[in-house]
């Protein structure tokens, strides 16, 4: 499934937007995490149309064939956003992100709260450093030697992510659960016997890493750098899930966020991991963040 259409940039980049679902729903705004892009997840589909809503995503940069942005901060999200909402006509939206998306779905409800109308955090990363927060206790040993490496420097980085992106890139749907090692445990292990998701998880590898590894690369530098906005400061309402069972984004990164984040409203769930928790509490996702506001 290719992109719906590419959308230009005032500094003369392009951005992929995928939408899908009825073009008078109520529009939901989602942010894919890392390594990913904006290819919708069929079951997904499903739960927003059950409730009127429609699909809209932004690859962020350097992944597919969005243009690099190198350098980027997670704020920097929020002009790319405006930009598409811009373009689209869409006044107001609902946002959630997932795990790497979690960050740029908190700076488009702090950055552009007069464009959000609730936000949703799935199993979101936590800020780097975090007061409080051991940042990489709980999680899979490939996430630490990546996130270890990050910090060490960006060509320490490259060289682990270049060759990782280009065996995701060819990874089948039967591979995935291998490929994710020590990040997923039987929890996670047991939502890829789900064909759908395994399917799903393989084609946004494939798309990610299209034509470069540069969005991932530039991602995992941007979490651990200064976001550029004020979590606390985030006005509207942002719904905290997290899974116990996600050595991903471990538990206590969720814990932390519905701690500090402003506006929290906080649903962790000690049954979920990292990709069950996105395929089956998706519609109660939906049905919190479509509640009214008080």
């Amino acid at each position: 499934m290719p992109p719906t259409l590419t959308v230009p940039t005032p500094d003369g980049r392009s951005l992929d937007v995928w939408l899908a679902g009825p073009t008078d729903g109520t529009p939901f705004l989602y942010h894919s995490g890392t390594p990913g892009n904006g290819m919708p997840y069929a079951w997904h589909l499903d739960r927003l149309a059950e409730r009127g809503m429609r699909y809209i995503s932004i690859t962020r940069p350097g992944y597919g064939s969005s243009s690099r942005h190198e350098g980027r901060r997670v704020a920097d999200v929020a002009a790319d956003v405006r930009t598409v909402l811009d373009y689209l006509g869409i006044d107001r939206v609902y946002v959630g992100g997932w795990s790497g998306g979690g960050p740029h779905a908190m700076a488009t409800a702090a950055l552009l709260p007069e464009r959000v109308l609730g936000t949703a955090i799935i199993a979101g990363v936590a800020p780097y450093p975090a007061d409080g927060l051991d940042w990489l206790a709980g999680m899979g040993e490939e996430n630490v030697a990546e996130f270890g490496a990050t910090l060490e420097g960006g060509e320490r980085l490259r060289v682990i992510v270049e060759p990782q992106a280009a065996g995701m890139k060819a990874v089948t749907p039967e591979e995935v659960a291998a490929a994710f090692g020590d990040l997923i445990d039987e929890v996670d292990r047991g939502a890829l016997d789900d064909p759908g998701l395994a399917s799903y998880m393989a084609d946004l590898l494939h798309e990610a890493f299209r034509v470069g590894y540069w969005g991932w690369f530039d991602d995992d530098i941007a979490f651990t750098r200064p976001w550029g906005f004020d979590l606390a400061a985030i006005s509207g309402r942002v719904h905290i899930w997290q899974g116990g069972h996600d050595r991903m984004v471990p538990f206590a990164h969720g814990q932390w966020l519905a701690a500090h984040c402003g506006g929290a409203c906080v649903h962790l769930d000690p049954a979920q991991g990292h990709l069950s928790l996105v395929r089956d509490r998706f519609g109660d996702i939906l049905d919190e963040l479509l509640q009214p506001r008080s």
